[in-house]
């Protein structure tokens, strides 16, 4: 239960309900609470004015009257909720049966439980009753009240009906919540899907705004205002490294061309040749990796390859198995195969590319006596391509950086490469909607890479 409480929506929907069920109750309460004090209000009225005219009687016609009146009202009540009493001295009733007044003695207005004289049986059931007590001359008590019963029951209908009301509240409060929780996360989801796929190299996606101004197209409109400004800098970045590879490809090319013509000429000593070939090596170096800044600008400029031709990747990948096998075998490195059936959308060349730098990968740091495992699987969630060698592997710290352009790690600076393999696999990955991982063998390195099924 913890997590989904960690959810901004879940909290949102629980906040929205709350607050909902909170100003229900509140509400409930006030109205329930000013409705019992107008009931009690009015029947405080009514036996005020009640005594009043008991009083008046007592005034005009002494005791006797008053007790007759009293009488003549408890034989042939006219209200069946009045409740009259003359009390005497001592506490004790001596016109009514109101026996419980004795501990009340003395107070001008009280609430006691009176029976219910309709009840079955004896005091099986009582009632509220709110009585005046006013004192007599001689010590006796005139007490003139009134049952609560249809205050009573008023109050406790309202009461049930309010409990009811509060569920349908609940009910309501949690459907406002949903909803609201629903609708933020709906706004939200476009921020997050373009956010997803300008991740996954569609960097010329946007935010569609709906022109209300509030702050989800406030924050649509400044997230669109960032990746203008990132893809111009990437822009930047992507031709100046383009004009920098097309400029000096061809001064590069003559200088191999002239050294080339030099190691051949006539009357040059093998100190000089060897010299020249070392030359010529780095510019060849040089040239590589030139051409592989051109080839991954390319692959980053170009727009997804999920619209491109069914390919059969398990063809590409028996035909990069079939080229490197030759040269595991030189370097004494058996190349296994495991592939089953799979298709993809994408660009023939560049996917072989992809297999191609991965398996030269695995054989350069693969010891000899050990073995590469090329394995590829189709299932209902994609296609899964899995490079499996026993070689020194890559520090979990290191195994995002290492696919930076011209990231080397220091134990492996010594071996040739331009240090952009890793980057050509990705963004030819990354274009193809796929992803790439690399995992711990213990010994060795798993690089698993998965595209969605064609």
């Amino acid at each position: 239960m913890s997590r989904p409480l960690r959810s901004t929506s879940t909290r949102l929907a629980l906040a929205v309900a709350g607050s909902f069920l909170l100003a229900f109750v509140l509400l409930g309460a006030g109205v329930y609470v000013a409705v019992s004090t107008l009931l009690l209000q009015d029947a405080r009225e009514l036996v005020r004015t009640d005594a009043a005219g008991l009083m008046q009687l007592y005034r005009d016609g002494g005791r006797a009257a008053l007790a007759q009146e009293l009488r003549d009202r408890l034989d042939a009540p006219d209200d069946p909720d009045a409740v009259y009493a003359l009390i005497a001295a001592n506490g004790k009733a001596e016109i009514g049966d109101v026996s419980a007044m004795s501990a009340t003695k003395g107070a001008r207005w009280t609430t006691f439980e009176h029976a219910d004289p309709d009840a079955p049986g004896d005091g099986a059931h009582s009632m509220r009753v709110l009585a005046q007590l006013q004192p007599l001359p001689g010590g006796e008590t005139l007490l003139t009240g009134l049952r609560l019963q249809s205050q009573d029951r008023f109050l406790h209908l309202m009461l049930r009906t309010a409990l009811v009301a509060l569920a349908v509240a609940a009910s309501l409060g949690v459907l406002v919540g949903w909803f609201t929780s629903r609708w933020v996360s709906r706004r939200l989801s476009s921020l997050d899907l373009t956010a997803a796929r300008v991740g996954g190299g569609e960097l010329g996606l946007r935010v569609p705004l709906d022109g209300s101004g509030d702050a989800f197209d406030r924050l649509g409109r400044r997230f669109n205002a960032m990746l203008d400004r990132i893809e111009d800098l990437l822009g930047g970045v992507r031709h100046a490294t383009d004009h920098i590879a097309h400029d000096l490809r061809t001064p590069l090319t003559r200088l191999r061309n002239r050294l080339e013509d030099l190691r051949h000429r006539p009357g040059a000593t093998p100190p000089e040749r060897a010299a020249l070939d070392g030359a010529v090596q780095e510019t060849d170096q040089l040239l590589t990796t030139f051409g592989a800044l051109l080839r991954l600008a390319r692959i980053e400029a170009q727009p997804p390859a999920g619209s491109g031709p069914v390919l059969d990747l398990s063809a590409l990948a028996a035909d990069a198995a079939e080229l490197y096998t030759p040269i595991g075998a030189e370097r004494s490195v058996r190349l296994r195969t495991s592939l089953e059936p799979a298709s993809v959308h994408g660009d023939r060349d560049q996917l072989f590319q992809m297999l191609v730098n991965l398996l030269d990968n695995a054989l350069k740091y693969a010891p000899a006596g050990s073995e590469v495992a090329l394995s590829l699987q189709a299932g209902p969630g994609g296609v899964v391509l899995c490079i499996d060698d026993e070689g020194p592997g890559i520090p979990e710290a290191d195994r995002e950086r290492v696919f930076d352009r011209f990231q080397r790690l220091e134990s492996h600076r010594g071996t040739p490469g331009s240090g952009l393999g890793l980057s050509l696999v990705r963004a030819i990955v990354h274009r193809h909607g796929g992803r790439i991982e690399l995992l711990d063998r213990a010994p060795g390195l798993r690089v698993q890479v998965w595209w969605p099924a064609a």
